[in-house]
């Protein structure tokens, strides 16, 4: 059974979704008696979270107060990808103040890779994109144990596992952290603003160096009891399979990630059986997954199959 948010976190999304809105309409759109949605507002602003925003347009009567988000407000978000760090800090309604994108290897360990997230934070700063974070949300491309803010056996990631992720960031910046697994974060961005903005149930999977998926039961994130609900591109499915880059054999991920398709595609422009991949090699020295993609858009057989194939061993896991 899906639990009721508290009244603070429902009054905060309606804000962030909807902008500046009456104290009246609040009451309304929240159906909550006025005196105890004008106290937890008038805590919400001593906190610095709401601000007042002028007067709402009469509606017969005294006209209510509009509120808002506070324009102060400021949130960090980190993409740990198994290549890449991406940082990005947004105000209150998740839209963007400044990002930052570079190459980066998980495998270099937490302390490198969180070394050079708080770099990046700290340039922020000085760029000017806030004076305070008033919270981190950090995405990894493992399981997660997301009530102890750690990393849990992360088949990619050497060195991380149980390291104190959440305690660190929130040691360095004297801010609220949360660390999830990014898949779970895309899910939930995905409810939030996209198609499945109004459905309960879904499955969000990504394919990429890795392969993941996103589980919402019940308008909720599900993770399982040790964090590992979702982590389908370690399931084996080919006993006779290649080597994945977790050390076992014939994982989803050593048959159908970004790596796996470009290998595939390799092979496929060497030995004659694509036109489109063998043209690019040629004038590339390397094909890519995306070329991959681009070959099957312009029709051709060999790229369309091994997306199909890929597709079909993906399905056959979920």
């Amino acid at each position: 059974m899906r639990t009721v948010d508290p009244l603070h976190v429902r009054l905060l999304r309606l804000l962030r979704d909807e902008g500046a809105v009456s104290r009246a309409e609040l009451a309304d759109r929240l159906q909550m008696p006025r005196p105890r949605l004008l106290a937890e507002l008038e805590r919400l602003v001593s906190l610095g979270y709401v601000a007042e925003a002028g007067l709402a347009a009469s509606r017969g009567g005294r006209r209510s107060t509009l509120v808002e988000l506070s324009p102060h407000l400021r949130f960090a978000a980190v993409d740990l990808g198994a290549s890449s760090i991406d940082v990005e800090v947004v105000n209150g309604r998740l839209e963007p103040v400044a990002a930052y994108r570079e190459p980066a290897d998980i495998r270099n360990g937490p302390k490198v890779t969180l070394q050079r997230v708080n770099e990046l934070l700290h340039k922020a700063r000085v760029d000017g994109a806030y004076e305070r974070l008033d919270a981190i949300g950090v995405g990894v491309p493992g399981p997660v144990s997301f009530r102890d803010g750690v990393p849990v056996s992360p088949p990619i990631m050497p060195g991380w596992d149980r390291f104190p992720v959440r305690e660190l960031l929130t040691r360095e910046h004297s801010c609220p952290a949360v660390v999830d697994n990014d898949v779970n974060i895309m899910a939930i961005g995905e409810r939030h603003g996209g198609v499945a903005h109004s459905v309960e149930d879904f499955l969000f999977v990504k394919i990429g160096t890795g392969i993941g998926c996103g589980i919402f039961l019940s308008g909720e994130v599900y993770r399982g009891t040790d964090g590992c609900a979702g982590d389908i591109g370690h399931i084996q499915v080919d006993s006779h399979g290649p080597m994945c880059s977790c050390g076992n054999v014939g994982c989803l991920e050593a048959l159908f990630s970004g790596a796996a398709l470009a290998k595939d595609a390799t092979a496929a422009a060497r030995s004659g059986g694509s036109p489109a991949l063998a043209d690019r090699l040629a004038a590339r020295g390397a094909v890519t997954a995306v070329d991959v993609a681009e070959g099957a858009v312009e029709g051709d057989v060999t790229c369309i199959q091994l997306i199909r194939d890929g597709g079909r061993r993906v399905g056959g896991v979920l």
